[in-house]
Formats: C-alpha cells, sequence, structure tokens
C-alpha cells in the first residue's frame, strides 16, 4: 500500500486558527498545525502509521482513490416532483433526461 497515492487537502480552520490537514480515504483523521506545509507532513505522518497499524491487526486498509476503478454509472433517488421537473426540463433543450443530468453534475 503507497500512502503518497492516498488524496490530501490542506484547508484552513477557522474553529482552531490553524491548518488542518486531511485524508479523503481516511476521514476520520486529521492534523493541524501552524502552517500549511506542516499540516501537510503531520497528516502524511499520521496515515502511514495508521496503515501500518491496520495492517498488523490483519484490519481492512482503503484503497486509494485514485486506484479505484469507476463505471461512470451510479443511481439516484429523487422526489418524484424533482425528477417530474427535470424530465421536463430535459424535454424542453430537446435532450435526454441522462444528458442535462450530467450537465447539471459538471457545473
Amino acid at each position: 500500500m503507497n500512502v503518497a497515492h492516498y488524496t490530501y487537502r490542506v484547508t484552513w480552520s477557522p474553529e482552531d486558527q490553524e491548518y488542518v490537514g486531511l485524508c479523503a480515504e481516511l476521514p476520520l483523521l486529521s492534523w493541524l498545525s501552524a502552517t500549511q506545509e506542516a499540516a501537510l507532513q503531520g497528516i502524511r505522518q499520521l496515515v502511514s502509521e495508521v496503515v501500518i497499524d491496520l495492517q498488523n491487526q490483519r484490519e481492512p486498509v482503503p484503497a486509494p482513490l485514485s486506484e479505484k476503478r469507476y463505471s461512470g454509472e451510479f443511481k439516484v433517488r429523487t422526489l418524484p416532483h424533482v425528477h417530474q421537473a427535470l424530465a421536463l426540463q430535459a424535454a424542453e433543450l430537446k435532450v435526454s433526461l441522462n444528458r442535462l443530468v450530467n450537465q447539471k453534475l459538471m457545473e
């Protein structure tokens, strides 16, 4: 498992008045620091340690999002009146409902 392939993000936390490092694959982990660089270094080190612990305990280790395969399909449930409004809008635009929803998702 190469933890360098995980998805890391550093953002400012107004609540903590520090930068917080996050990892999308392990969302319960975070690392606070005064600088962006230190927050990134901290979360990467923490993730490495947690992955080693998971492996030692024979627990499942999340795969990096960048290495997962996506089919391009997923189901979305919505309210009937929303479905109706989207279908009407698609018909008025002379496009398929699928195309309309894809356009909205890309916005």
